[in-house]
């Protein structure tokens, strides 16, 4: 039997669960068992958990489905546990070094006890300093093991069930488990608190608890709120039942009321029966207030007699000018000029247009990207939806006929944008844009991250100071209530990169649509109007920018390239979108096509991709067309932008760090060789899983016509697809 059970529910943080297990596993005292909780087989989480299962005995995972929430997947894991004492770990938490061995040590010199308290630190994650909560309740603790007589401040409702290790064979013969849905913490807490017989403290840090940017789930407004009621009156109910002495019975009722409190005065977590929750708690107040009970000082002490006395009017008067505040700071236009600023926010009073979709694609750059293919597919699944296109005037000509737009910065720019029920871009709307109430921001992202991204850069000084201010970048990312993904991967990284309480949409791009449905009249159309000379190879030469460059360079003379590799071939040269100048930069056997609208027709036109490090590859992997890394400054980009994987450990196809080697690769045909297909079958195996051909259809169903989860098409197995023919090459 381990001595330590670690139960580490999985939901939600599949991007930082890693994080999490790593901190267990890395621990001096290794005589434990891991137990990670997945929603299902198929889970993100599940994909996580599967590499560390191979690598370590000591680790198996358990299934809840979310539907059981928190306290249903520790419950779970519980009953999955053999270990002698049971530590439960959030899984965007970790475990400090050395902690496993520090609370065996406490153990063996305290003995048997029911419940071992300790310290942990609660991080901020942006910006702050680092706070232990727990420590000044257990300054006051006895030295060895005692009864929680003698320290009547314990009461468990004031600490999260993972800030103490429990004795397995106490929880299962006393039938401790996780209470209800929400505020499980609470009721389990308090239960275990009022059962115990013999406690010990260790002052000391166990576990570093990450405060996410969003803040608690348990913070955001809901129904869910009135069950903090549920846990208050089962702990007070069994402390009656157990005739609680009056030196314990009054630090738990406060520590219960000042978070039935909290919740009754914040301006937004009751959205709706506010009322209804503090007449109830105002009963629950005066059944279970301890005889003689006096209310503390203090505006404090002022909620306590409100309450005692079921007093609403005067409860909401009170909380009224702190609410109205900042409602008017949250609805601040904040556009530049004051006419603009003046026609903003007059527009902002007006209703939504619930039929009003607003599209936008690179910051206005055009009719392009997962935003047009969403417009496409709304225009015949929703044609009773008006959509207009954002565009900057440069860009004007790239929008199709038929297509509104409005020029960005314009009075009708704002207009829309003040008005629409829905928004849509892949990449941001400007600071000032105001997330109103009802409306629905749908991020579709670009790309697939090989290189960090959004939080994650600001460990790269070079991307850092690029990127400006994290703090207004994470403001933007606040207002999405979706954001979508093509593959586990990138739900995983974006949950890392841009933190916040959207949900995520593992749908697909619907730019990448085209690559299960278009024909092969479809690609040589694209290589007519491309001007790919018939019977010649196409190589599309993609690379990616660098953040520690001045402009753009290839890294690659394209006329020796194609000098070295034969007539057979043509170089189609996309550069970066940074670096789009409206002009040809190619010649003879290159084709500049950077200034094409569409990087999807591009990639059709191609039989052979090559790129550095560029997401293009992802998007291009769907076509399993042969793709080889041109990769001649690798250890450079990887130490200054930062990368998710080791591209050279998980390449889509051959690798060539040279441009000689890079010649060799087409002149002897091992571009498409038999290890090249094996490379690219692996990497659409990871990276491919969402893009079937239906995204869009999918996005269009659940965001614009709000079809329930369950009616959205699912995702045609990899095996299953037909990509689109390419023109020279034959596929097997």
């Amino acid at each position: 039997m381990p001595r330590f059970s670690i139960v580490v529910p999985s939901h939600g943080v599949a991007g930082r669960l890693s994080q999490a297990l790593d901190s267990v596993l890395a621990q001096s005292f290794g005589d434990f068992e891991l137990i990670p909780v997945c929603d299902a087989p198929d889970a993100p989480a599940a994909d996580v958990v599967a590499g560390y299962a191979e690598r370590d005995s000591r680790v198996t995972s358990v299934h809840s489905p979310p539907s059981a929430g928190l306290a249903g997947a520790r419950n779970t894991g519980l009953k999955a546990a053999v270990g002698g004492h049971v530590l439960f770990l959030d899984g965007d938490d970790v475990l400090v070094p050395g902690a496993l061995a520090a609370l065996d040590a406490r153990l063996s010199a305290v003995g048997d006890v029911d419940v071992l308290y300790f310290e942990h630190e609660r991080t901020p994650w942006w910006e702050g300093e680092p706070t232990n909560p727990a420590a000044p309740l257990l300054a006051r603790t006895p030295k060895g093991a005692f009864s929680p007589g003698r320290a009547p401040q314990l009461t468990g409702v004031a600490l999260p069930a993972w800030s103490a290790v429990y004795r397995r064979a106490f929880l299962t013969e006393r039938d401790l488990a996780f209470p209800g849905d929400h505020f499980t913490d609470v009721g389990f807490g308090g239960l275990v608190a009022l059962r115990a017989e013999r406690v010990a403290a260790l002052r000391a840090v166990v576990v570093r608890h990450l405060l996410r940017r969003q803040g608690n789930r348990l913070g955001l407004p809901g129904e869910h709120h009135a069950e903090l009621l549920d846990q208050t009156e089962l702990v007070l109910t069994r402390a009656a039942e157990q005739d609680l002495p009056a030196d314990r019975l009054k630090p738990l009722f406060e520590q219960l009321f000042a978070a039935v409190l909290k919740t009754a005065a914040h301006p937004r977590r009751l959205t709706s029966e506010r009322r209804a929750f503090f007449r109830r708690a105002s009963a629950l107040y005066r059944r279970h207030r301890p005889a003689g009970y006096r209310a503390p000082g203090g505006s404090l002490g002022v909620q306590h007699r409100l309450l005692a006395s079921g007093s609403y009017a005067a409860f909401r008067t009170l909380r009224a000018a702190h609410r109205t505040a900042s409602r008017a700071a949250a609805l601040l236009p904040r556009p530049r000029g004051l006419r603009t600023r003046l026609r903003y926010a007059a527009a902002l009073r007006l209703p939504l247009d619930r039929n009003l979709v607003v599209y936008c694609a690179y910051w206005g750059r055009g009719y392009a990207c997962n935003p047009a293919a969403i417009h496409a597919k709304a225009r015949l699944l929703a044609p009773q939806l008006r959509s207009v296109f954002l565009v900057e005037p440069e860009a004007v000509g790239s929008v199709p006929p038929g297509v509104e737009h409005a020029v960005i910065g314009s009075r009708k720019y704002w207009q829309v944008l003040a008005r629409a029920k829905y928004l849509v871009n892949n990449a941001n709307f400007a600071d000032a844009v105001v997330k109103r109430p009802g409306s629905v921001h749908l991020q579709t992202q670009h790309g697939t991250p090989l290189k960090t991204m959004g939080a994650d850069q600001a460990t790269y000084p070079v991307v850092a100071a690029a990127t400006g201010s994290f703090a207004k970048l994470l403001a933007r990312v606040d207002r999405w209530d979706y954001n979508l993904t093509s593959n586990r991967h990138s739900t995983e990284m974006w949950e890392r990169a841009f933190p916040s309480a959207h949900e995520t949409l593992e749908y697909g791009y619907p730019r990448n649509d085209v690559y299960c449905t278009a024909s092969a009249d479809d690609v040589a159309r694209v290589r007519k109007a491309l001007g790919v000379p018939d019977g010649k190879k196409a190589l599309l030469y993609a690379p990616t920018h660098r953040d520690y460059a001045t402009g753009f360079e290839t890294g690659l003379d394209l006329a020796e390239f194609c000098e070295a590799i034969g007539d057979d071939y043509v170089v189609l040269l996309r550069a970066h979108y940074f670096y789009d100048q409206g002009s040809s930069r190619g010649g003879g056997r290159i084709i500049d096509v950077t200034g094409h609208r569409s990087s999807e027709d591009v990639c059709l036109a191609a039989d052979a991709l090559i790129t550095d490090y560029s997401s293009i590859m992802f998007d291009y992997a769907n076509l399993d067309r042969p793709i080889v890394a041109y990769a001649d400054d690798w250890d450079v980009y990887r130490e200054t932008r930062g990368v998710y994987f080791d591209l050279m450990e998980l390449p889509p196809g051959r690798v060539a760090r040279t441009p000689e080697e890079l010649a060799a690769v087409f002149r002897d045909g091992s571009y498409a060789d038999e290890t090249a297909t094996s490379l690219r079958a692996a990497f659409r195996e990871r990276f491919c899983q969402f893009d079937d051909g239906r995204a869009a259809e999918r996005v269009v169903r659940r965001v614009l016509l709000g079809e329930p989860p369950e009616s959205i098409p699912p995702v045609i197995p990899l095996a299953e697809r037909v990509p689109a023919p390419a023109a020279t090459l034959v596929r097997s």
